[in-house]
């Protein structure tokens, strides 16, 4: 009978802890309340001040294309030179190349550079074209002009350019669809008129800077196979490497065909309607923003009794 009479004062204690804490929680209900109005009130003037964000997208497919036919020797050279010669290059996962080109400053610096992409995607620039809620607008004018007196430090063009690509990053994505192939290059922006556009700007730029390096490594071969053909006096060597300089030529002229390389427009960018927008979740951040004050508030509310407890503790240990 010895351990039954051992619990009964546990379960009792943890009886007491459980209405104190709820005791505590009630004592201090007007403060939870308040921090609660306060973070959510915060959180809603941010939802008001932001503008709608707006998608613009194009999809992708890759062209189709025929190989060259090549004799049996010709063939075999290709294939040990490493030659595709499947027309534009389908053989390159182009979705990609296209992410690894977003992530890459080098291209993008030029990119930015030719569009002046800096000026566009300024804040001053887009501020004609942003959607807000109620008076959205006036409140975010309110709200920066307290800051206006405080001095931002001169940038220099790469630092301005530098800022511009991490920008870039943030509004151009792309995805490949595994069933069908399909590429779908997307711009999330404020402007809605400015996405379509940057869609446009670097489906375009994507496409000319994978065709140039593909048309430098076709001129290279054909380069190559030149000099060996001039040099060779084998009549069956001679015979492969006209047939593969014929390929490399073919594959050359049918880059030039369509007006993006290696893939063709399914779908065109289009500015997207007023109310479509993508982003922010004004209402998910509000309801966030009220639970987080909630757990906060309580959090702040026992931390602070616990440093009551603990100086009581200390006080009554130095009597």
């Amino acid at each position: 009978m010895q351990p039954y009479s051992n619990q009964a004062p546990y379960i009792e204690e943890d009886e007491i802890d459980l209405r104190e804490l709820f005791d505590t929680i009630w004592g201090n209900k007007f403060k939870i309340i308040f921090l609660s109005i306060l973070i959510t009130s915060l959180a809603l003037i941010y939802a008001l001040t932001k503008p709608n964000s707006y998608s613009s997208q194009t999809i992708l497919i890759l062209k189709e294309q025929s190989k060259p036919s090549l004799g049996g020797g010709a063939a075999a050279l290709a294939s040990m030179a490493g030659i595709s010669l499947g027309g534009g290059g389908s053989s390159l996962d182009v979705g990609a190349l296209f992410k690894n080109l977003i992530s890459d400053f080098a291209f993008n610096k030029g990119v930015i550079t030719r569009y002046h992409l800096d000026q566009k995607l300024s804040d001053e620039a887009m501020q004609k074209n942003m959607v807000y809620v109620l008076n959205g607008r006036e409140m975010r004018h309110t709200i920066a002009s307290i800051f206006s007196s405080k001095k931002t430090e001169d940038k220099t063009e790469d630092e301005i350019i530098y800022d511009t690509f991490k920008k870039i990053k943030d509004i151009i994505s792309t995805s490949t669809d595994k069933e069908s192939g399909a590429i779908t290059l997307s711009a999330t922006l404020e402007d809605r008129f400015l996405a379509k556009e940057l869609v446009n700007i670097y489906l375009r730029e994507m496409s000319n800077y994978i065709k140039k390096l593909d048309l430098k490594e076709i001129d290279e071969q054909v380069a190559y196979y030149n000099n060996e053909l001039a040099s060779t006096t084998s009549l069956d060597l001679k015979a492969n490497i006209t047939d593969l300089l014929s390929a490399l030529v073919k594959k050359k002229v049918l880059s030039q065909a369509g007006e993006f390389y290696m893939v063709k427009q399914l779908t065109k960018p289009e500015v997207a309607y007023i109310k479509d927008k993508k982003k922010p979740k004004r209402a998910l951040i509000i309801i966030v923003a009220f639970i987080t004050s909630i757990i906060l508030g309580i959090f702040l509310v026992f931390f602070n009794e616990f440093l009551k407890n603990t100086k009581e503790r200390k006080s009554e240990l130095s009597f």
